[in-house]
């Protein structure tokens, strides 16, 4: 984690660099989003350190398809304009600089209008969530970080981390088989978010991680 932090800080730009920690729920972007924050910050880095889950959609809109549609999960969850317009494009080439990391209220289900906060040119952006890759996101990254897990892993994960919010470990169960893991399966089809990645950090064994860097020259050798 040391050493992908170091290339990180390494890479220059006249703007700030907006880093995707993309991956299947449950697979560990969070934490791993979490610990190059920290690491970054250590060196002396400003870092802003948030997910896309501040740009969900209404209720209506993202169970429009039903509760367990995949479809629903992956077209209808998220505000991709919000998180383009609001985040993203903010912070890119001619952008202003003035960036917000939320639109929307899920507990409360509304719309909120977060105050705007300054990032220094010299900031560096994580954001960790699922989909991050989608045509409609992905060429506002400066780097794509990919988590790798497999199904039944990212499963057995996500289950007994979301019983008690999905409702149970039956209805969690049945989430997973039915709208996540099939909404992955879609994404995997339409963007092969491990393949198109400049960084893949697989952690099917959380005790012993893999990290690839791949050859395309977005990090300094």
């Amino acid at each position: 984690m040391k050493s992908l932090a170091t290339s990180i800080s390494s890479i220059e730009l006249a703007r700030p660099i907006r880093v995707a920690v993309d991956g299947r729920t449950a697979s560990g972007k969070t934490t791993l989003a979490d610990e190059l924050a920290e690491q970054l910050i250590a060196v002396g880095r400003d870092v802003i350190r948030t997910s896309i889950d501040g740009f969900h959609r209404p209720k209506a809109e993202r169970y429009a398809r039903g509760r367990h549609s995949p479809e629903g999960y992956y077209y209808d969850a998220r505000d991709l304009d919000a998180i383009n317009a609001l985040l993203l494009s903010p912070l890119g080439a001619g952008g202003n600089h003035e960036y917000r990391t939320a639109s929307f209220d899920l507990l409360n289900d509304q719309a909120i209008k977060q105050a705007a906060r300054i990032a220094s040119s010299d900031a560096i952006l994580i954001v960790d969530g699922t989909f991050l890759q989608r045509p409609e996101l992905v060429e506002n990254w400066d780097l794509v970080i990919f988590v790798e897990t497999t199904e039944a892993t990212s499963a057995q994960r996500g289950v007994g981390r979301d019983t008690q919010l999905l409702g149970g470990i039956e209805a969690a169960r049945q989430l997973y088989a039915a709208r996540y893991q099939p909404a992955y399966r879609l994404y995997e089809t339409i963007c092969a978010p491990a393949t198109s990645a400049d960084v893949v950090f697989n952690n099917e064994d959380v005790d012993r991680p893999v990290l690839t860097v791949r050859g395309n020259g977005r990090l300094p050798a």
